[in-house]
């Protein structure tokens, strides 16, 4: 458990007004005495691109930065800030990317091993391969809002998310021994109950470490390890398929498991002591850095995200739970990850084209490839803009197009440049969308937490049923699977829209000096700066 450091704590001072905090700014003993009381001022007003928080209305809130932050000037605390962030992404993103690329080739490499012969070996008939897959998301939607209040609890991610990889990847390493249907099943539930730590765990800690104006973009970076494993894992399945066919008596797809278990294994003991917890207990942060980085997620949200009161596992699922926009972006990602079951069964899908196995495992790549730039890039803009609702909108229609074209005809150009946008479509818009979660439910860190976790959750349980539209009998057009997938698209187009109204409504509400519940209210009488994301 976190333990609170007085050396670093932003302590919330109600009672604090404008003129104490200008007077405390230019206090002439303050480290930084070669600038004058008039730019010292100053500081407190600067924004340079929003890197830079106004500290007035900070204290607008009920804030008060620590001595240390407030001695800064404007460029100080900007090359703090610079150097502060860059060294958290360089710590912290390529760990956790690397990590989520193994969680997602151990949930999806049963696409390749399908065509590298499981089914043919465990003797599987009529739709057990697809019950097979879509096992693993049952015992993902059981644990991942337990999981996630369990992390908020205990406020080790440094440790918890590593040890759970290690978890998974024996498991994973494991199908290897499997020889029948029924040991198929028990070993793909264990793997979704235990994989299902991963990714809105990994959410929830990136919100304890970077503003909203941040999270769109880390988000997108996180989940460029799902769309870079879609590209190694066809390449890693052709490799293996060429190569170790019979290689001491055991197939391909055997091979498969044992290869990226095992690595996965050695990545988490390699995480262990790379991840940091929180910025509070962080050692490898100067004091001057820890200071700002507790601070700085303060000004954001209001609220130091472990001095908070509200800490209750059940409390945060309850504040989650009866807030409106809960519902709404579930109903948004519902559509969104519907839409992207089509990844679950990419090689089946490009198998279409006519292609042998290694070819087709070589041709799922270059989806995936484009998808890293778009995804990034759209969730770059998003973050630069401050925009949410036509980030998610437009990239959906690419998908959508996609979605049409490959329902509509089996010619090998136009159906494989349907397969080529459809995937940087429907992950354009997701990356969007999580850091849209985040966003719209800042605060306590147990309603982000149990949020996270329960709308993730529930998304993905639209895997059980996409499972079953991919059968082989439907192929080549698989028209009734790309037909499901536009409608959930045109859902997701308009939950989207529905909560751009919604959180104009309360932004309107805040320009009023209104009270709204879960936003970051001004004390009465000062203008309130936080808005939510639209």
């Amino acid at each position: 458990m976190e333990q609170k450091s007085d050396s670093v704590e932003p302590s919330k001072a109600v009672d604090v007004n404008m003129a104490a905090v200008s007077s405390h700014i230019s206090d002439p003993g303050r480290a930084s005495s070669s600038h004058d009381d008039s730019k010292s001022t100053h500081s407190a007003k600067v924004d340079t691109g929003g890197n830079v928080a106004d500290l007035q209305q900070a204290v607008a809130r009920g804030l008060q930065p620590p001595d240390i932050i407030a001695r800064l000037t404007p460029e100080e605390r900007i090359a703090l800030e610079k150097r502060l962030v860059r060294k958290i992404d360089w710590r912290l993103l390529p760990m956790i990317i690397v990590m989520y690329i193994l969680n997602y080739i151990d949930r999806n490499n049963i696409a390749a091993a399908k065509l590298s012969g499981l089914p043919e070996d465990l003797h599987l008939e009529g739709n057990q391969f697809q019950t097979a897959v879509s096992i693993l998301f049952v015992g993902y939607l059981l644990m991942q809002v337990p999981s996630n209040l369990f992390l908020n609890k205990i406020g080790v991610p440094g440790l918890y998310l590593p040890v759970c990889m290690a978890i998974w990847g024996v498991i994973s390493a494991a199908t290897a021994a499997v020889t029948n249907y029924s040991g198929l099943l028990a070993v793909r539930f264990f793997l979704g109950f235990v994989e299902a730590v991963y990714f809105p765990g990994c959410l929830y800690y990136l919100s304890c470490w970077y503003t909203r104006k941040e999270l769109g973009l880390r988000t997108a970076l996180l989940y460029s390890g799902a769309l870079i494993s879609g590209a190694f894992s066809g390449l890693i399945a052709a490799g293996v398929n060429a190569n170790l066919t019979g290689a001491r008596g055991l197939g391909a797809w055997q091979w498969l498991f044992i290869i990226e278990g095992v690595i996965t294994v050695g990545v988490a003991l390699i995480a262990i002591p790379i991840l940091p917890n929180f910025p509070r207990t962080t050692k490898w942060l100067s004091e001057e850095e820890k200071a700002l980085a507790i601070w700085r997620l303060e000004e954001d949200v209001g609220e130091d995200d472990w001095v908070s009161e509200e800490q209750s596992m059940w409390y945060g699922a309850k504040l989650a739970f009866t807030d409106s926009k809960t519902y709404v972006l579930l109903f948004l990602l519902i559509g969104i990850v519907s839409s992207g079951g089509v990844t679950n069964f990419l090689p089946a899908v490009v198998k279409t084209l006519g292609y042998n196995s290694v070819e087709t495992l070589l041709l799922t790549s270059p989806p995936y490839v484009l998808c890293v730039i778009t995804s990034s890039l759209n969730a770059w803009h998003a973050d630069r803009t401050g925009e949410r609702f036509w980030h998610i909108a437009l990239s959906l229609c690419v998908a959508l197009i996609g979605f049409i074209i490959a329902a509509a005809t089996t010619a090998t150009g136009p159906r494989y440049f349907a397969i080529i946008i459809m995937v940087p479509g429907i992950y354009g818009a997701f990356v969007v969308a999580l850091a849209w979660i985040s966003n719209t439910m800042p605060r306590p860190p147990a309603k982000r937490a149990a949020a996270l976790s329960f709308i993730n959750a529930v998304s993905n349980a639209t895997s059980i049923y996409v499972s079953y539209l991919y059968q082989d009998y439907m192929a080549p057009r698989y028209v009734i699977a790309f037909s499901v997938n536009s409608g959930t698209a045109l859902l997701a187009i308009a939950s989207a829209l529905v909560l751009r109204i919604m959180l104009v409504k309360l932004n309107k509400k805040l320009d009023r000096g209104e009270f709204v519940e879960g936003a970051v209210n001004a004390r009465p009488g000062h203008e309130n700066g936080f808005r939510f994301k639209v």
